[in-house]
């Protein structure tokens, strides 16, 4: 697709911005994403969703929720390589973004500087409860946050943990319900 006057004016009209959406395993962070972008094709804006090349688990050309539901996405490398892709677009997803180097939070905020509507997901906290790569940069310049909750399967309370269930010290171990389980505060700690 070119960059055309009815892009640059419909990206005037809409204005640069970052939204993230964040919270543990199984919150549903990657549907909410999927909602919003369809919500933005709906409106027929020009939409473009990314992910990074790291994380196989399902489909290098799709975005692929926990449920299953799906849309197309593009695989990049790194964060920079967004930016020469984003050219005519006039809203970014972004998913799995903890995966991403240390140039995401620049390269969300050369986007929304040039009025793109940026959504990031990605969780915020690593399985040993700390907060997980360039999350938290990109939370303090985001314009808003929705922080998504699982249910603990220990208990029924609302999960803000990943808890990891295979003894793995790696910071990154991509896995399903087989590796990792949401889990609240008290049982995260027990």
């Amino acid at each position: 697709m070119l960059y055309n006057e009815e892009v640059f004016k419909r990206k005037s009209e809409i204005g640069g911005s970052i939204e993230v959406i964040c919270g543990s395993m199984f919150s549903g962070k990657t549907e909410e994403l999927i909602r919003r972008i369809n919500r933005a094709r709906i409106a027929k804006l020009h939409v473009e969703i990314f992910s990074p090349v790291a994380d196989t688990r399902y489909d290098k050309s799709a975005l692929v929720s926990h449920n299953l539901n799906s849309i197309p996405s593009k695989a990049v490398d790194n964060a920079a390589s967004i930016l020469p892709l984003a050219d005519d677009i006039q809203v970014v997803g972004i998913d799995e973004a903890q995966f991403f180097d240390d140039e995401l939070p620049a390269v969300c905020t050369a986007l929304a500087n040039n009025g793109v509507r940026v959504i990031v997901a990605g969780l915020d906290m690593d399985f040993k409860g700390r907060p997980f790569g360039s999350m938290p940069q990109i939370m303090s310049i985001a314009e808003s946050v929705t922080k998504l909750h699982a249910v603990c399967v220990k208990c029924g309370s609302a999960a803000m943990y990943s808890y990891r269930l295979v003894p793995d010290e790696s910071k990154i171990l991509l896995g399903e319900k087989e590796s990792y389980e949401p889990r609240c505060r008290n049982c995260f700690k027990s």
